[in-house]
């Protein structure tokens, strides 16, 4: 059994990293060093720029499992994705090896897709998250908020579906690169302008009409300018949710478990109990730790 070795949460424009010994965690870490910030420096570079300290302690080499964007082709190795349905401990048989970490040991974990008619989607790192996720809390539905948010839905030990919702994304892109947010100004929290965007859209149909009608109203008055970039993400997340509990027609029947960061899961705890949708929440680090330890106790069997 592989006792000590790293995991690592690779990303696009970071990376989060965890030193195992046992089941115990005794070190982490975090860098900016996504994949899409490499600069034309190969992966193997940047991988030893980030680790080299760590690696220090284990002359001999500890073994390195990467989950994330890293896989892509983007990324090192690029790892070709599992096609839904999967079962979540069959990942494990499909583990990449990294050749130029020899004589060390590496493997990147494969993304997970679909590809249907009705739904086109891919994930990386998602899927570890998962893994970790369902052997702590079990659910037949899990919600993965962020940038890209993912709605998964289960049978069982099975991913069965999923869709990709880009909240995250869209928020950044409407404030920082849109007349939504030309002259908003410095922003503040603010509970009450993300409840009252959230209800708004919750309820509304026509969401491509309500974006702008967000800078008319600070145009107008109507909506304090230091508050925008609450009010819409309220707007954004109420719809995201009232829109995915249509598309899966009995999550309030069967509930949902949220996998994230505290901060951003709170902001959809809000919109699952205005939806009266059932839930539980865990934290995304604890989840994506207990995935990727499972997948290296799998390597040995």
């Amino acid at each position: 059994m592989i006792e000590q070795f790293i995991g690592v949460d690779w990303g696009s424009t970071n990376l989060r990293a965890w030193l195992f010994d046992g089941e115990h965690c005794v070190d982490s870490l975090r860098s900016e060093l996504g994949v899409t910030r490499f600069n034309g420096q190969p992966a193997a570079a940047i991988f030893h720029q980030v680790f080299d300290n760590w690696l220090a302690q284990y002359p001999d080499g500890i073994p390195v499992v990467m989950a994330g964007m890293i896989g892509s082709n983007a990324g090192w190795v690029s790892t070709p994705y599992q096609m839904c349905p999967v079962n979540l401990s069959q990942i494990s048989q499909h583990l990449m090896p990294v050749e130029q970490l020899a004589p060390m040991r590496g493997w990147i974990v494969p993304g997970i897709a679909i590809n249907q008619a009705d739904n086109c989607n891919v994930m990386r790192g998602e899927e570890t998250q998962l893994i970790g996720a369902h052997a702590c809390q079990p659910s037949d539905y899990y919600v993965m908020p962020g940038t890209h948010s993912k709605w998964v839905q289960m049978d069982g030990d099975n991913i069965a579906d999923f869709r990709t919702v880009m909240t995250g994304e869209l928020h950044h892109l409407l404030i920082n690169h849109s007349l939504v947010g030309a002259g908003i100004g410095e922003q503040r929290e603010c509970a009450d302008a993300f409840k009252q965007g959230m209800e708004v859209g919750f309820n509304e149909a026509n969401i491509i009409r309500r974006l702008f009608e967000t800078r008319a109203a600070h145009v107008l008055g109507q909506l304090d300018r230091s508050v925008v970039q609450e009010w819409l993400s309220g707007l954004l997340i109420g719809h995201e949710v009232a829109q995915m509990q249509h598309q899966y027609a009995d999550v309030k029947q069967r509930g949902i478990t949220l996998i994230g960061s505290q901060k951003l899961v709170a902001r959809y705890l809000q919109a699952m109990a205005f939806a009266d949708i059932p839930h539980r929440t865990i934290d995304g680090d604890i989840a994506f730790k207990s995935g990727i330890r499972s997948l290296v106790n799998e390597l040995e069997n």
